[in-house]
């Protein structure tokens, strides 16, 4: 056998070609021999294998072909760009910390590069998960090889569902729910796309009390936007704890929307005060029922509930609103109701509202009644709309309350009936005026889902 001994072969033109051999010659690497590639391999295909790197990437990067890496996502989530694709490159990716389920790995796409036939970026979601994926053409581009599911590395997935009135804003849908249903999950999506929903859940509001009766609380409030969102929320936005994000899966989620409860009525004496609304529910999010105004001489304070109703006013005695917020949650569903005010012609409080207090009845004979808690606007439906006003309490002589803004009635003077609270508002109804003075119904609830589809 002959035997060459050089240090370097370099082809006689500068820049040129060196050729070993000729087609269907056998070069033979022999065992312990190491090739070292500092430039660019063509032409030698996929191997399906890669030379792992055991520096550990915790930050974004860009991939090389012929290289794996091992992926720390314990702080956040990260992208990682894919070279642009050659026939016969291939690339790998390994979750080191058991992390991608909760943090995943986005894979960019290089221009006008697919996976998988399609051009969305992959999402690594799967915790543990190793894959290597080879460029195969323009066609179907990178494809997983390790498993042979291209599941391993799959694009953005978006939360579908059915169930309500559903409309469309931009890339979200907006389900309203004004009575019973089925919010009904059929694809939960995924972090590459969109598996969190933002909420509004209001609940029924409270009846006005009749004979000077205290103004009707309003339906608990609670509202979350989803981190992916982009509408301007109401200042009780929860955006941390376990009602912040609310994720979904493919499954029906039972629609409760609490209706509004009813007036007062006025027999002469004693008045009668109004009920109680009804709580919303969806998935974990309950909203309280508004609290009733109370009303007449012996009848006791404002009921308690997501907001509290307002208490009566006669000659009697004061009657104390009710609390707000009652079960507590944070932020809070809803606030105290009004004080009445006793005196002959007395007036009654205002009811509780989202985002302010019922007032008290100013003193005097007649009496100003207290006007109702404002509620809070939101514009989760796209356009600002303001839900959970509270009712205003009703007058014997004076001056009937002012509604609270969001749905709430307005107060009652003389022998009138309270104004009812708006239907699907969860505002507080109005107090009724003297002794003939029906307190009005209080506004039933709302429940609004609303998500990234595309």
């Amino acid at each position: 056998m002959s035997e060459i001994k050089v240090n370097k072969i370099s082809p006689r033109a500068a820049c040129g070609t060196v050729t070993l051999g000729d087609s269907g010659d056998t070069f033979t690497i022999p065992a312990g021999a190491t090739i070292t590639n500092s430039g660019t391999a063509n032409g030698f295909g996929a191997t399906g294998a890669v030379n792992w790197q055991t520096t550990v990437k915790t930050s974004g990067f860009t991939a090389t072909a012929g290289e794996g890496y091992f992926v720390n996502t314990t702080s956040g989530p990260i992208t990682i760009n894919l070279p642009a694709g050659t026939a016969g490159d291939v690339v790998g990716f390994k979750d080191y910390a058991g992390t991608f389920d909760t943090n995943a790995v986005t894979l960019d796409l290089n221009g006008s590069d697919k996976a998988g036939g399609s051009t969305d970026n992959p999402i690594l979601g799967v915790e543990g998960v190793a894959v290597t994926l080879v460029f195969v053409d323009s066609t179907q581009g990178w494809l997983v090889t390790d498993s042979g599911l291209q599941s391993d590395a799959p694009g953005p997935e978006f939360i579908t569902a059915t169930g309500g009135t559903i409309t469309t804003s931009g890339d979200f849908k907006i389900h309203k729910f004004t009575g019973p249903g089925t919010f009904s999950v059929t694809c939960g999506g995924n972090a590459g796309g969109s598996n969190t929903v933002s909420y509004l859940v209001v609940a029924g509001a409270g009846g006005g009390g009749a004979e000077h009766g205290g103004g009707g609380g309003a339906g608990g409030f609670r509202e979350s936007k989803a981190a992916t969102d982009s509408y301007t929320a109401s200042p009780l936005n929860a955006t941390s704890g376990p009602t912040y994000n609310l994720p979904v899966a493919a499954q029906d989620y039972p629609i409760t929307v609490g209706g509004g409860g009813a007036g007062g009525t006025a027999p002469n004496f004693p008045g009668v005060p109004g009920a109680d609304g009804n709580p919303s529910v969806f998935s974990t999010i309950t909203s309280t029922k508004g609290g009733y105004g109370t009303g007449g001489n012996p009848n006791p304070t404002g009921n308690p509930g997501g907001s509290g109703g307002g208490g009566s006013g006669n000659a009697a005695a004061s009657r104390a609103g009710g609390s707000g917020n009652t079960p507590p949650v944070s932020p809070p569903q809803g606030n105290d109701g009004g004080d009445g005010n006793p005196a002959n012609n007395g007036g009654g409080g205002g009811g509780g509202g989202a985002t302010a207090a019922g007032g008290n009845a100013t003193p005097g004979s007649p009496a100003v009644a207290g006007a109702g808690g404002a509620g809070a606007t939101t514009s989760i439906t796209a356009s600002p709309v303001a839900y959970g006003g509270g009712g205003g309490g009703g007058s014997q002589g004076g001056t009937g309350g002012t509604a609270g803004t969001g749905g709430g009635g307005a107060g009652a003077p003389g022998t009138g009936t309270g104004t009812a609270g708006t239907a699907n508002t969860g505002g507080g109804a109005g107090g009724g005026g003297s002794c003939y003075g029906n307190g009005g119904a209080g506004g039933s609830g709302v429940v609004i889902i609303r998500y990234k589809f595309q």
